[in-house]
């Protein structure tokens, strides 16, 4: 996987790379980050050169704050929280309830997200930080096709180095104030650890079967689930 200065965006990267059953993913064809409303002309032009299709996983409220307007990519508005995202400061959920919440609440959308991947083109997922509701697209994106299960977790913990540091702290600073009895919202709104991916696909293992199973249990056919790993995987026959 490899990071990627585009201007204004925090953030984004290249899953390819990683190792996969057989080979590893492509480089260029599925990507990560952050919203992209402060994307400068510059950071503009990178996306629209790189991207063929964007899926904004953020709800209306968020998307009404801070809006994208890339032309060039297709764009796909899926967003993964039913209810908004302040709720779960209100009520103090964890990373791994808030994971968990997706898969059971949100399982069409996570397939609709990933069906788009399987199409092949260069795919940029992205919510607002691109931590929780890319980070767990993504990891079952590449579970779904045997990506190495460390270099998943190790992909999704890299996000809270890339995160602005000062952002982090302001918005620490802010749910203190606002939360002073809270345990997990610091780690909800600034933290990737690694333990919560490791947790979260081994409890997708052990309720679905796999992540493949879990999104044949949402409506993905196996076609479909073929063709997300030849859009994904480049098999090692095909290298050299």
């Amino acid at each position: 996987m490899s990071v990627l200065e585009v201007d204004g965006v925090n953030n984004f990267r290249d899953v390819g790379g990683i190792p996969a059953d057989g080979g590893r993913i492509r480089a260029g064809v599925l990507l990560r980050s952050g919203q992209l409303s402060a994307a400068t002309t510059a950071g503009v032009n990178e996306v629209r050169r790189r991207v063929a299709h964007i899926v904004d996983l953020r709800d209306g409220e968020e998307v009404a704050a801070e809006p994208t307007e890339i032309e060039g990519p297709d764009t796909t508005h899926l967003p993964l929280f039913l209810g908004s995202v302040r709720s779960f400061f209100e009520s103090d959920t964890s990373l791994e309830d808030l994971y968990l919440h997706l898969l059971e609440e949100s399982g069409d959308r996570l397939v609709a997200a990933i069906r788009i991947i399987a199409e092949g083109e260069p795919t940029l997922i992205h919510c607002t930080v691109g931590k929780d509701r890319t980070g767990v697209t993504v990891a079952l994106a590449l579970a779904a096709v045997g990506a190495d299960r460390e270099a998943i977790v190790a992909d999704y913990a890299l996000t809270e180095s890339l995160l602005p540091a000062e952002r982090s702290r302001r918005i620490a600073a802010y749910l203190r104030s606002q939360h002073p009895q809270a345990v997990h919202a610091v780690a909800l709104a600034t933290q990737s650890p690694a333990h919560v991916m490791r947790a979260l696909l081994a409890q997708i293992d052990e309720r679905w079967g796999s992540a493949a199973g879990y999104l044949r249990a949402n409506g993905m056919t196996d076609h479909e689930l073929v063709a997300l790993r030849e859009a994904l995987v480049e098999e090692d026959s095909e290298q050299g």
